[in-house]
């Protein structure tokens, strides 16, 4: 995993490279420093030759100043390489979920997704920027101060055998408990972001229904949760302070006790004995730092792990081979099944053949969960199919790339969706080159020139967050003219009418019959007013094809369809 992270690092392992350097140097030139104080004791005090105390004093000063210049060092180039780090990270997160099918987003919920774009992204990137010192100098510096600590005294050094392995055991026990924590705590996070994001998306209908109150208690449970979690992780991890502070004491002690021996008999300087003690502190201050490090890689490796699981989640839908276009618009569906998942006992579509001429209007209608706006999903990939063959101009859709065959169909979906920007700049989704005489055709044809002309700032003017500042019925024109400036081969309309009043739709139908004579259009709706002068419609029951016909001819011998048209009837009749 670790050699996976470092991969992230590739643009930036000159500034990672140079802050560890920059850390190794400056462990150097502190621990250099309690030689010199020793020094200064055992020579310049005891001969009294302030010359020398001097000489070796300004010595430790440059020391200082070398050290605090390689700090200042290492913080620059560190938070170089951890943001640019995390950079590299989010960006390649964020371009794998944009490479996912529907499928694929129906594993990991949005809150989810979120929490791992952010919030574990941010714990790896603060591991970098903040972990860096003390993984590069906590080592370096229990290396170097043994060695020299050694050198001064190997009996006394002796007595770090004994407390290192309490350390360890301590740290590993600590460790072993936290990592399961941690996993929770990032969980917790996700029913916050969760919660927080469907109360701000419904949040009219929050107010509606005066349910402020409600939504409160509901955060304040998921936000509690969060809390306890934390505190159960952070528990454990602060065990390490005192467990760490309670052997250094010891070991200062021992040492204190032994050395003062060693002084009393004449077999060491007080010098020696004070450096050492320098030594010793550097020492249990590396074993602190990396101890913190276990720690802080403990919380890192559990975002890791998270942010591995999006980007090892294999796209469902593969990209196609073929270099292929689309050119006439004709779709047959050969025997087509369907379910959302690859478990799942039932099909949400079963044996679907049907037959669509290029250039055609078809309608597809239903009852509610018949399937009707999973049958057209298939058409662009949006969902593959599970059995059987679904063409597209003679070619199985799996044949031609994505980018192909989504360019040459035009979907405006149940949900519309517009973007935070302008008009225009949300039009020109549908294509960026385009220009004004096109811009104006295709609002006209969606009838969106009805309102735009009322519209101070025209094409300017900004939607707001998700197309607020528009009707529901505005911004399924707007979505209706986005698809259209894609010029598609096939058009696909899932319901995206049902806010618009019938004379308005009326239009729309009209003008889409006029301008888009060669477009495979394909209506999925539940008016037959919209369909009525269809040249074939579709009845779905169930996930299966029911009925295939002209008005007339369902009208005449299809139950279903006769009880929408009995339905609706009676309905306008009221």
């Amino acid at each position: 995993m670790l050699k996976r992270l470092f991969a992230y690092f590739q643009k930036y392992r000159r500034d990672l490279y140079i802050g560890m350097v920059c850390v190794v140097l400056e462990s150097v030139f502190e621990l250099v420093i309690p030689l010199i104080m020793a020094d200064i004791i055992d020579v310049g005090v005891a001969r009294r030759d302030t010359g020398y105390i001097l000489q070796r004093s300004l010595l430790m000063g440059a020391c200082a100043l070398a050290s605090l210049a390689l700090g200042a060092f290492y913080a620059r180039y560190s938070a170089r390489a951890g943001e640019g780090f995390g950079t590299e990270l989010r960006e390649a997160e964020y371009r794998r979920v944009q490479g996912y099918s529907f499928s694929n987003l129906d594993h990991f919920s949005t809150a989810s997704l979120i929490t791992r774009l952010t919030s574990d992204i941010t714990v790896l990137q603060n591991a970098v920027c903040n972990g860096l010192r003390p993984i590069v100098r906590g080592p370096a510096m229990l290396v170097m101060g043994l060695t020299m600590s050694i050198v001064m005294s190997p009996k006394l050094a002796l007595v770090f055998l004994t407390a290192i392995p309490i350390l360890a055991s301590c740290l590993f026990l600590i460790l072993k408990k936290l990592g399961p924590l941690y996993a929770s705590m990032q969980r917790a996070l996700d029913r916050v972001n969760a919660i927080v994001q469907e109360n701000l998306i419904a949040i009219r209908t929050v107010k509606s229904y005066v349910r402020e109150e409600g939504e409160c208690r509901k955060f304040g449970g998921v936000n509690e949760n969060v809390r306890s979690s934390s505190e159960r992780a952070f528990h454990f991890a602060t065990l390490n302070m005192p467990c760490f502070q309670a052997v250094m004491y010891s070991v200062i002690v021992c040492i204190l006790w032994f050395g003062g021996n060693m002084i009393h008999a004449g077999s060491l300087q007080v010098g020696k004995l004070t450096g050492f003690l320098s030594y010793v502190l550097q020492i249990l201050n590396s074993l602190m730092m990396i101890s913190n490090v276990f720690l802080m890689l403990s919380r890192s490796m559990t975002s890791a792990e998270r942010i591995f699981e999006v980007l090892d989640e294999p796209p469902a839908i593969a990209d196609g081979p073929g270099h292929a276009s689309v050119e006439r618009g004709d779709v047959d569906f050969d025997h087509v099944y369907f379910k959302y998942r690859p478990t799942a006992k039932e099909y949400v579509l079963s044996d679907i053949c049907l037959h669509i001429d290029a250039g055609s209007t078809v309608g597809v209608i239903g009852g509610t969960g018949s399937a009707k706006s999973s049958l057209v999903q298939l058409i662009p990939r949006l969902y593959d199919v599970s059995g059987g063959v679904l063409r597209v101009d003679g070619r199985d859709v799996r044949e031609y790339s994505l980018e192909h065959l989504r360019d040459a169909v035009g979907v405006v979906l149940q949900k519309n969706t517009l973007f935070s920007g302008t008009i225009l700049e949300n039009l020109k989704w549908g294509n960026g080159r385009a220009t004004q005489k096109e811009l104006d055709w295709a609002c006209g044809v969606a009838c969106a020139d009805e309102f735009l002309s009322r519209m101070p700032q025209g094409y300017e003017t900004d939607l707001g967050q998700g197309g607020v500042n528009v009707s529901g019925g505005q911004k399924q024109r707007l979505c209706i003219a986005r698809a259209l400036l894609k010029r598609p081969k096939i058009l696909i309309l899932d319901d995206s009418t049902s806010a618009v009043d019938t004379a308005t739709e009326a239009r729309i139908r009209d003008n889409l019959n006029r301008e888009l004579r060669g477009t495979t259009k394909i209506v999925v709706t539940q008016r037959l007013n919209s369909i009525r002068g269809a040249d074939r419609i579709v009845v779905i029951e169930n996930g299966r094809v029911n009925g295939i016909g002209t008005h007339e001819q369902l009208l005449a011998r299809n139950p279903i369809y006769r009880d929408f048209y009995e339905l609706q009837e009676k309905g306008a009749a009221v």
